[in-house]
């Protein structure tokens, strides 16, 4: 039997659906049971409403029995359960991910608006800036198996910092691919025939047939988006440059435009 997962799962009371939590349960399963859950219960205070007259600001005893106790004693996992009121929300989660040893955090993400946009608080951008190990935004209306994983990758990166990040996305789609048994595939856009990548180094560093191989012309999140609706792919892996890549800002505009396109299970990477 392999080590157990320990996946880190993020909880909002306020929210009325509770993806991370459902897609961590269900996923699971495909391991057959071997991983190791924290729930990890904080309201993120820059999304929400934290009027008084939210009533999604006040939880029973019950609601805690009915959402995260009952499944996850149902699903047969281990599993323990951590409260937090801090009012640093994003701190708290890395904290006691850190001190969990967490393999991947499970980050769930709201419906999306009518607004092409997508909204993302800064909290949860300091997440993914600073996380220890992967973090998985969880979308509500994604596909909820893990049969096709996507790995977007930038083959024409000059920088060494940048190169390390293609190596980290490729590692972590070949560790999600191989635990969920999952067929493997990598995108790499390109925006002319000047920033063409080179098909032969694609394939020396990921070992993949070239219909695994999906070199695709255009802005990033729009390649990526198309290739993954075409594979129907479960979960995409995508690169970020974190605390060690010198970006001034936490956001990234790449990585933020990737993730507006995307409607799949998203892995974010960190270098």
């Amino acid at each position: 039997m392999s080590n157990p997962e320990k996946l880190f799962v993020v909880v909002d009371p306020s929210d009325h659906i509770h993806v991370a939590l459902e897609r961590a349960l269900m996923t699971s399963k495909l391991r057959k049971n071997e991983t190791i859950l924290k729930v990890f219960v904080g309201v993120d205070n820059e999304s929400s409403d934290m009027r008084a007259s939210n009533d999604a600001l006040c939880r029973s005893q019950a609601w805690f029995e009915d959402v995260i106790r009952i499944p996850c004693e149902a699903s047969g996992i281990e599993y323990s359960i951590e409260v937090s009121w801090a009012s640093e929300w994003q701190q708290a989660i890395l904290n006691s991910a850190s001190y969990f040893g967490a393999d991947r955090i499970y980050l769930p993400l709201h419906e999306r608006s009518g607004l092409s946009r997508f909204t993302f608080s800064e909290s949860k951008w300091g997440i993914l800036k600073n996380a220890q190990c992967p973090v998985v935004l969880i979308q509500p209306d994604a596909p909820k198996q893990r049969k096709v994983v996507l790995a977007a990758v930038n083959f024409q990166a000059i920088e060494n910092i940048q190169k390390t990040l293609n190596t980290s996305i490729l590692d972590w789609g070949k560790t999600v691919k191989d635990l969920y048994d999952a067929e493997f595939h990598v995108v790499n856009a390109y925006k002319d025939s000047m920033n063409y990548p080179d098909r032969g180094q694609l394939a020396t560093q990921t070992g993949l047939p070239a219909d695994r191989i999906h070199v695709e012309q255009g802005f990033t999140g729009d390649a990526v988006s198309k290739v993954a609706k075409e594979l129907q792919a479960d979960l995409v892996v995508l690169g970020s440059l974190g605390q060690n890549g010198m970006i001034k800002s936490r956001r990234g505009n790449t990585a933020a435009r990737v993730i507006a396109a995307l409607s799949q299970d998203i892995m974010i990477v960190n270098c």
